[in-house]
Formats: C-alpha cells, sequence, structure tokens
C-alpha cells in the first residue's frame, strides 16, 4: 500500500544507486570530499509521480551494506512504495558525479555485479503491476544483465495480461552497451508499450534510418495503433504524435543548475497529468514545467517539483521570490 493510501497507480523498476557528488567545480583528481546522495532513472520518476499526488511504487534490489539502507530509506521518506529485497551476496550499485569544468558533468558507474543486477521476476510482488495502472520501464534495466532483462519481459507479460499501459523510457546508458544492443533487448518488448518517452538520440534507436534532426518522422516511425510518441527536447520543450495529431509544447527558459533528472521529472509530469485525466497538449506542458523546475537545483531527485512548485513557475517570475 503506497503512502497515498491506496495502491500504487504506477509502478516502475529498476536499480537506483548510491551517488557520490562534487558540490564544486574541479576534477576528482584534486577535490577533497564528495556529498552522499541517491539516483536512478525509475526512482527519479517515482518520487517525481509522488510528490504530484499519484501513489508510486519502486521495485528493486540492493546490497546488505548502509548505502543501500540510504537508498531505501531516502525513497521511503519521499511517500513511495517501497519493494526492495536485500542481496546479501552483492553491493548495491554507485555512480560518482562531478563537474570537470562550470559547463561539464561527468558520471562514472560503478555496478557491474551489483545487487539490481541479479533482479528477477520472484522481486516483483504478487498483484502489484495488476493493480496499477501504468508500469514504467527504462530502457537501462535491460542492459544490466541477461538475468534483469528476463526480469523486464515478464513484468511486461504481466502488466500485458492485465491490461495495464506500459509506459517505456528509452534513458540510453552507452556505458551499459551498445544502441545495437538496446536495441535488440527492446525488440520483443516495445511492439507492447504504450507509450514512448525519449530523445531524439535515443527515438533513433528504435526508429533507425530516421535523422536525429526529424522530430516529427521520428514520432511517425514510432506510431502504432494508440500509442503515444512523446519527444523530449530540453531546452527546445516537447512533441507528441497521440491518436495520428502531433502537438509540441514550449519549454520554459530557467537558471540551469544541475540537469541531471530532469527527463526523470518530465516523464513524471507527463504521466500525472495523463492520469488526472488532461488532453495531450496539458501533459506536454506540465512535462516540460517538471522538466525545468528540475532544472534549477542540484541532483538527480531533489528538484522534482510539487504543485506549489509548478505554479511558481508559472506565475512567470511575478510571485515574489524571497520566501518568508
Amino acid at each position: 500500500m503506497s503512502a497515498g493510501g491506496g495502491p500504487a497507480r504506477v509502478v516502475t523498476v529498476g536499480e537506483t544507486m548510491a551517488m557520490m557528488r562534487s558540490a564544486a567545480i574541479g576534477s576528482l583528481a584534486h577535490l577533497p570530499s564528495l556529498d552522499i546522495s541517491l539516483g536512478g532513472a525509475e526512482s527519479n520518476a517515482a518520487i517525481g509521480l509522488r510528490r504530484l499526488g499519484v501513489p508510486a511504487a519502486w521495485v528493486s534490489r540492493v546490497g546488505d551494506d548502509p548505502l543501500g539502507t540510504r537508498v531505501v530509506r531516502e525513497i521511503r521518506a519521499e511517500g513511495v512504495e517501497v519493494h526492495c529485497a536485500v542481496d546479501l551476496s552483492r553491493p548495491t550499485g554507485l555512480m560518482i558525479k562531478s563537474l570537470p569544468t562550470g559547463t561539464t558533468t561527468r558520471v562514472d558507474y560503478y555496478r557491474a555485479g551489483s545487487a539490481a543486477s541479479a533482479l528477477t521476476a520472484e522481486d516483483i510482488p504478487d498483484g502489484l503491476i495488476e493493480q496499477a495502472e501504468i508500469l514504467l520501464l527504462s530502457g537501462i534495466t535491460p542492459l544490466l544483465s541477461e538475468q534483469a532483462h528476463e526480469m523486464v519481459i515478464e513484468a511486461v507479460r504481466r502488466a500485458v495480461a492485465a491490461g495495464v499501459t506500459i509506459a517505456l523510457d528509452v534513458n540510453y546508458r552507452s556505458r551499459l552497451g551498445t544502441r545495437e544492443q538496446l536495441a535488440q533487448k527492446l525488440d520483443g518488448i516495445i511492439a507492447h508499450v504504450g507509450i514512448v518517452f525519449g530523445g531524439p538520440e535515443e527515438l533513433s534507436i528504435l526508429a533507425p534510418g530516421i535523422p536525429e534532426s526529424d522530430g516529427p518522422g521520428l514520432l511517425r516511425a514510432l506510431e502504432q495503433d494508440s500509442r503515444q510518441v512523446v519527444l523530449k527536447r530540453g531546452a527546445e520543450g516537447g512533441m507528441a504524435l497521440a491518436d495520428g495529431q502531433l502537438h509540441e509544447a514550449p519549454a520554459h527558459r530557467v537558471s540551469v543548475v544541475d540537469t541531471v533528472g530532469a527527463g526523470d521529472a518530465f516523464v513524471a509530469g507527463y504521466l500525472s497529468a495523463q492520469l488526472e485525466g488532461l488532453d495531450v497538449p496539458a501533459r506536454l506542458a506540465r512535462a516540460n514545467a517538471c522538466g525545468a523546475f528540475a532544472c534549477t537545483s542540484p541532483g538527480d531527485w531533489e528538484g522534482a517539483p510539487r504543485p506549489s512548485d509548478l505554479h511558481a513557475l508559472l506565475a512567470g517570475g511575478s510571485a515574489d521570490p524571497v520566501v518568508r
């Protein structure tokens, strides 16, 4: 049961890692200290949904170590329903995020052989997916291991059998595998996906031969039956193709502090609006607002907005910047 008082409306499955991040600009070869946090595409989205009032659940595995304890504690503290096995033989994955220069971010992963790479279908409680409205997956999990890939396939099978909408955020991570490997992993999944999210370079993995610069072409190449295809374009806003109609929404101009996690906030905004019954233009508008707000503070998930935050952003600067 989620903190929202009912079954999770959105279920996510995937790895969340402990994160060490530098608060100062410079190489890790010289910086004296790092802060501790956590990050993972699926849990980022689950936190974003929860802050917008949507009951959400996150399924994963962590190691029997203090970092795993911290991961579970932080996500649960955000009101997300947590189903996370503790693996006694594998460690919690780790990422280290640094700012080599004032305009670049570097992320290093230490996740080979992590607890989450051993995810299996048995880690997903009976009835959890079946009672949800949306199963949210990413292209990260199938590349963690063959075992994790099989778990994703089984999760999709259960969602299809229960009539649950499947959403996929491509979220390509080049350090986990090649574009061709991801396309192969998603080949048996994509036909069942009702909502596809991705940046131009990610959607092109699923639509080979279409230039990344051709946003409408990418969307049309992936159009199928009632599927929604949503293009995340960062500072250029969002674009979606649904029911044969192409929709666009501009981005918000904000002072960018950290763009990592903005795409996950975008997905949370879009799905929350859909669950509220809003039309596609309104879904895109909220998604853009959530993504923009997430860019205004450091961290992968800490900047995920609440409704009051979105109201302040959409006020267009007229709100008093000083909170008294």
